[in-house]
């Protein structure tokens, strides 16, 4: 008993030295788990790992793509349905270089080719915050099935040789260290080229048009380079944080379809210091210029009041023959007045001035029209009404046009057809029948040699009798 008592105070030492460590354990795994939480929001995983009313991270959401849908897969601790059961390893090589643990490869809808871009740490966090932070969900969505020949995955293995960047993001010495910050959020984390660029017939990045504009499903992701009538040379810095925190900028744009939900879940909710850090970094994007582009695209129309020349004019009796500023008097002025200058406190944006009616491409303005806008940032957001319900093609055609014409880019044109393509889900794609053709004609050609080799060595010889 002596003898312990003689040792309590070298004991209660020890007592201390081992908890001490156990307390900043803690406060590092927490800390850890808040960065990674902060990192899969930077990645907007949310977006396309939670189905329409599902659980978060538990997949399901159909992503469609040109070669068919591909359902998201359920990246939750379950082990018997999402990531449960990956190392870290296994996490690192999905994130990274698109391999799932079971040797599978991924496709690249899941953006590994920007992920590749991340440090060590970084995906050290986001391993912890998946494993440890997210609710385990025991719900397997449908796999994805594709046609031939997409449907077979190690084929991308192939595709991984020729276009995926292994090599993780590297600062440029002769850079500052906010625009490194930005360069590593753009080119990995938030993936802005995953929709902004346009991709090649084999579906990968056209790197030297980098953030020149892309599609993501019907949508158009705009350019994004320093290009000032067709990209965001004209933006200031402060107007591209308004829009990435607020998804909108004033005498600009706002954000609708795909850009929106990435405001919603991801942009909105980053510190101050990476949304500048983003802004510096685009606006020294090289500029990629497409010549129909003749002024800047937020730079077109003006007010007009086309709404006074139909009073005292009878309406059509078939809606079908109303004109544009019929059909925007009945559905568009009283939220964006008879002359198209917006709300009155600015919650709702003038039609002049605005990428929305400013562009060539008219597919996003149609969608809007169809769909509607709906997003909400802090304790604001947009509620716009889709007319999908309420106008026909031709209808909405005809609105457009005039959108496009008293506010807009006068140049822009859509049509009933092309209406009806966006109502649909877009176009139909002809990759499928292109890449098939391409196997069928690569066959062909390999057959044709196979079979003249053969000839020729059953051909006898100049010398023989």
């Amino acid at each position: 008993m002596n003898a312990l008592i003689r040792h309590l105070p070298l004991l209660a030492l020890l007592g201390l030295l081992v908890a001490t460590p156990a307390g900043a354990t803690d406060n590092a795994d927490a800390t850890l788990l808040q960065r990674g939480q902060y990192l899969a929001t930077a990645g907007d995983c949310v977006a396309c790992h939670t189905a329409p009313g599902g659980q978060p991270y538990a997949g399901g959401l159909t992503v469609p793509t040109p070669v068919g849908n591909i359902i998201s897969t359920n990246i939750t601790p379950s082990t018997s349905a999402g990531i449960g059961h990956y190392t870290e390893a296994q996490f690192r090589d999905a994130v990274r270089k698109g391999i799932r643990a079971d040797g599978a490869h991924l496709y690249p809808a899941m953006p590994y080719t920007a992920y590749a871009q991340l440090t060590d740490d970084d995906v050290h966090a986001l391993y912890a915050y998946f494993m440890h932070g997210v609710a385990p969900v025991d719900s397997k969505p449908a796999p994805t099935r594709l046609p031939f020949p997409f449907n077979i995955r190690l084929s991308m293995a192939a595709w991984n040789l020729l276009f995926l960047d292994r090599q993780p993001f590297t600062p440029n010495p002769a850079e500052s260290a906010v625009w490194n910050r930005g360069a590593y959020l753009v080119r990995g984390l938030a993936h802005c080229s995953t929709c902004h660029t346009p991709r090649n017939l084999l579906m990968a990045e056209q790197s030297s048009r980098e953030l020149a504009g892309g599609m993501v499903g019907s949508w158009h992701a705009p350019n994004i380079t320093a290009d000032a009538n067709s990209g965001i040379g004209n933006w200031s810095e402060q107007d591209l944080v308004d829009y990435l925190r607020l998804g909108h900028a004033r005498g600009k744009a706002q954000a609708a379809g795909p850009m929106a939900e990435a405001v919603e879940h991801s942009l909105q909710h980053l510190e101050p210091t990476d949304l500048q850090a983003i802004a510096t970094y685009l606006k020294t994007v090289p500029a990629q210029h497409d010549p129909a582009d003749t002024r800047p695209v937020d730079g077109w129309g003006a007010a007009f009041d086309g709404i006074a020349d139909q009073r005292g004019t009878a309406l059509p009796d078939d809606a079908q023959q109303w004109s544009g500023a019929q059909l925007y008097d009945a559905h568009c002025a009283s939220c964006h007045q008879a002359s198209g200058e917006g709300s009155f406190d600015g919650g709702l944006p003038p039609l002049f001035h605005n990428t929305a009616t400013g562009r060539a491409d008219t597919a996003n303005l149609v969608l809007v029209i169809l769909d509607g806008i709906r997003w909400q940032t802090g304790d604001s957001g947009v509620r716009m009404p889709g007319f999908a319900h309420a106008l026909s093609d031709q209808q909405i055609a005809t609105l457009g046009n005039y959108l496009t014409l008293r506010y807009g880019n006068p140049a822009a044109r859509i049509t009933a057809t092309q209406v009806a393509n966006l109502r649909s889900g877009g176009a139909p794609s002809h990759l499928v029948a292109l890449v098939r053709l391409a196997m069928l004609a690569v066959l062909l050609l390999l057959a044709i040699i196979v079979l003249w080799l053969r000839r020729k060595r059953r051909r006898p010889s100049s010398g023989q009798a």
